[in-house]
């Protein structure tokens, strides 16, 4: 195992993590990484014991161990969802439904390793000889093994539908966790977030579009539909921590992750619940987009829906407990049987690989149209 000394290294690093997972195209290795900061939104702390005083420029600035690690352990998380999530939709640039698609996931995932990139720049600069372990680490962690650090991404991307859901639901809980880094009390962790934001927009907006399309086309049953949302939005939901966090507790009393309408928010914020809280903004806002979607679907029994928040959960005062999508209690006893039967099984995987085997399955869009 080669070990990462300075920033330079870690760039060869990055190459030959390129070279292990198979990426072989053209435009995904010709690609410009480069670290982009925007410039300074706010020059204070805006909330937590820290509000009013400048931000800090550098970890000497930061007054305590303590805030340091818990930095650390914020760039590590978002890093190593960055680069997984690479590593989870490399397959399906074998098999892109239209070349607007494969030029779609190209640049999706360019902006992703552009972001794990600009976390491990963080990590090699600011954070010593630690920082250059953890940024090698982000490159030796592998989704397919297991071994990423947040259950969404060792899940398996297995198609397009699957794809798609992914951008629209986890990389929109992606889009919530950098607004509320964007407002940290660490400026070079504060200044990143806003060039991230802009590239993570088209990444949703590829999700959504795509759902959108598939739906437009109607040879996508929305019973099958539903089991990809079934399957991947209780692990986003995970993805915003635990209940009654201590964790999310301090990174807010120290100024380092607020809420995701810190700015737009007067209201103290209940820094117990402050995982749950940016949950509840979360399902909100997928509520919404999905209502949109339904809107093409002539069928209202067939509407598509965003599971219960209590359904199929790992972290939190519901995980591992027996609840349907709609957030009703099931018994021990039925329950696997039901969790089989909501979620997709390989008759699903079947299903969908014969529909798109026959064509017109996703309303067709142009590289113009880009």
């Amino acid at each position: 195992m080669r070990k990462v000394h300075n920033w330079d290294e870690w760039i060869d690093y990055f190459y030959y993590w390129q070279d292990s997972i198979g990426l072989e195209r053209k435009e995904l290795r010709e690609f410009t990484f480069d670290v982009k900061f925007g410039p300074p939104e706010v020059e204070e702390i805006e909330f937590g014991h820290y509000r009013g005083q400048r931000k800090w420029k550098t970890l000497l600035h930061i007054p305590d161990q303590r805030i340091r690690d818990t930095l650390l352990n914020l760039v590590v998380y978002q890093g190593d969802t960055e680069f997984a999530s690479v590593e989870q939709q490399r397959n399906l640039l074998k098999s892109p439904p239209s070349s607007y698609d494969l030029l779609a996931i190209t640049r999706v995932m360019c902006e992703e390793m552009r972001h794990g990139w600009q976390m491990s720049y963080l990590l090699c600069e600011h954070f010593g000889d630690e920082g250059k372990r953890e940024a090698q680490k982000l490159l030796e962690r592998r989704a397919e093994e297991g071994e990423r650090l947040l259950g969404s991404f060792n899940e398996i991307v297995d198609n397009w539908l699957d794809f798609f859901t992914y951008t629209q639901f986890i990389d929109r809980d992606g889009k919530f966790q950098l607004k509320m880094l964007s407002v940290s009390g660490f400026e070079p962790l504060s200044r990143s977030m806003g060039p991230m934001l802009k590239e993570e927009s088209y990444h949703l907006g590829t999700g959504n579009n795509g759902l959108l399309r598939i739906v437009k086309a109607g040879k996508v049953q929305p019973e099958l539909m539903q089991k990809f949302f079934n399957k991947w939005v209780p692990t986003a939901f995970d993805l915003f921590g635990t209940d009654h966090s201590s964790t999310a507790h301090w990174a807010y009393v120290w100024g380092l992750k607020g809420r995701f309408d810190e700015r737009d928010n007067p209201t103290p914020a209940d820094k117990a619940r402050l995982n749950d809280y940016n949950r509840l903004l979360y399902r909100d806002e997928c509520i919404r987009l999905v209502d949109r979607i339904n809107q093409y679907i002539p069928d209202r029994d067939r509407w598509l829906k965003v599971p219960d928040i209590k359904f199929n959960r790992r972290i939190g005062m519901y995980a591992h407990q027996c609840y349907t999508v709609d957030g009703e209690p099931i018994s021990e006893e039925r329950y696997p049987a039901y969790l089989k039967s909501v979620q997709p099984r390989e008759q699903d995987y079947r299903q969908l690989r014969d529909i798109v085997a026959g064509g017109q399955w996703i309303e067709e869009r142009t590289v113009q149209d880009n």
